[in-house]
């Protein structure tokens, strides 16, 4: 049937769908700006908690705004001790992210304001979220390498409670400010697939759990999340410095990609990727391992060098190329990278969806309808005629 529309098979890139107060990316120029802040100004300068309000309350917070706002999120790391129940019976090689989807949509069953439909209550379902994910997360870890979770502690920022739930040592002053600012680079990123998501089911009027369980779901599949694991585990197979040169030939000559190259938007370096760069070689110095990090260094240049000899064209890195390396000399295992990128972003994806649902500008949100071209023409130009079982 010719509906009149334009098929646009090309994964909606290019295709303005809604609009948004929260976050901009202008790939053609490196930009990324949370509400109004480029990302530059923000990582490594604002806290993760007050990157959460800015996202979560349209405004960074002012000093006597800070430190209400930061007890409040600490006060709501907690989770319910069915949880840490029902997590002890899943199997030890339960992949993270499904644990961590499985959780969000049990977070519900304990949240008496889950079926609140009031702004006041989303908000505050919101900071639920932001807290207790990383508090899952952390959890998780310890549980299936069979010690015991670690209850949060309030005293520390959310960057430095992660690190310890998950090891049970508090990191020093400088790893917990570029976990912070790991955090902050990856809170917001616009429409991506994982904030689509929670908009979609958002715009349904389902629950925010269900629309941040259906994000964290997005998120797993290789092609959104977990490229910076990948990314380690390339460096790992190179092994040295000087192995570098050949590995990026025999993945060019065999028609593979390097990753941690390329983004779906970005036609210039990755702004984060140019702030995670340095913070890479800085850990790297200080744990007397600096290998990673000039891996990571050589193969970017051998690999810009030769995809430009061999295509006539740019390529350039993305946010996963060095958080990758910056991870791992923290020594957050390579499984847990997409996790932490959730517990991050929950941030961005509850500010959409309190958007989607509440957004006061016209016009307004509606629900996610999109069309599709039906090509199933099985019988022909006409429509099958339907045999009985018995006549088949």
């Amino acid at each position: 049937m010719d509906s009149g529309m334009d098929i646009q098979n090309t994964g909606l890139r290019g295709i303005v769908v809604a609009s948004t107060n929260i976050g901009e990316v202008d790939g053609s120029v490196g930009r990324l700006v949370y509400r109004g802040y480029l990302i530059k100004d923000l990582a490594g300068k604002a806290s993760f908690e007050e990157v959460v309000h800015l996202l979560l309350n349209e405004a960074l917070p002012k000093k006597d705004q800070l430190k209400p706002f930061s007890a409040q999120l600490a006060a709501e790391r907690a989770v319910p001790p069915a949880l840490i129940a029902a997590l002890k019976t899943r199997p030890k090689d339960a992949l993270p992210m499904d644990v961590l989807q499985a959780c969000v949509s049990m977070l519900a069953h304990h949240d008496p304001e889950a079926d609140d439909p009031s702004r006041e209550a989303a908000h505050r379902k919101a900071l639920r979220l932001v807290a207790k994910l990383a508090t899952v997360a952390a959890a998780w870890e310890r549980i299936r390498n069979d010690q015991e979770p670690i209850d949060p502690d309030p005293n520390l920022s959310h960057a430095a409670n992660f690190l310890y739930m998950m090891n049970g040592k508090v990191p020093d002053e400088d790893i917990a400010g570029f976990f912070d600012a790991a955090l902050v680079m990856h809170a917001e990123h616009g429409f991506n697939a994982s904030t689509f998501a929670a908009r979609e089911i958002a715009s349904t009027r389902a629950h925010m759990y269900a629309a941040v369980a259906g994000a964290v779901g997005s998120l797993s599949g290789e092609l959104h999340g977990g490229a910076n694991t990948r990314v380690m585990e390339m460096l790992m197979d190179i092994g040295s410095p000087d192995k570098v040169e050949s590995y990026v030939n025999e993945q060019f000559d065999s028609g593979k990609r390097i990753m941690g190259l390329g983004h779906a938007v970005y036609k210039v370096d990755d702004p984060r990727a140019l702030i995670l760069a340095p913070m890479s070689k800085v850990v790297g110095e200080r744990f007397g391992e600096t290998k990673w990090y000039e891996m990571s260094a050589l193969l970017e240049k051998v690999a810009k060098e030769q995809f430009k000899e061999r295509k006539g064209r740019d390529i350039y890195t993305n946010v996963d190329f060095y958080s990758a390396s910056l991870y791992y000399m923290m020594g957050i295992p390579m499984d847990q990278y997409t996790p932490i990128f959730a517990i991050a972003r929950v941030a961005g994806w509850t500010a959409h969806i309190i958007e989607e649902q509440f957004a006061e500008a016209a016009p307004k949100p509606m629900l996610y309808r999109p069309e599709s071209d039906y090509v199933g023409e099985y019988c022909g130009p006409a429509v099958c005629e339907f045999v009985s079982i018995e006549d088949r």
